[in-house]
């Protein structure tokens, strides 16, 4: 049987910290600037972490 392969477009997305977990950098923030708040401007440029119970979704995607 041949070797599991990981999303590779998942994979270009996400990075698994040494802990484990899973950061991720937000979307919505190419376009349309104008119409943003500053807040929601301000809060899209962070990375943000997958949520504990969205790992097992994702479990498969990341086989390494």
């Amino acid at each position: 049987m041949p070797k599991m392969k990981s999303n590779r477009s998942l994979m270009k997305r996400i990075k698994i910290t040494g802990n484990g977990k899973v950061k991720y950098v937000h979307a919505y923030k190419g376009h349309h600037a104008p119409y943003k708040t500053p807040k929601q401007s301000r809060q899209l440029r962070r990375s943000g972490m997958l949520d504990r119970t969205d790992y097992r979704r994702i479990k498969f995607m990341i086989v390494k």
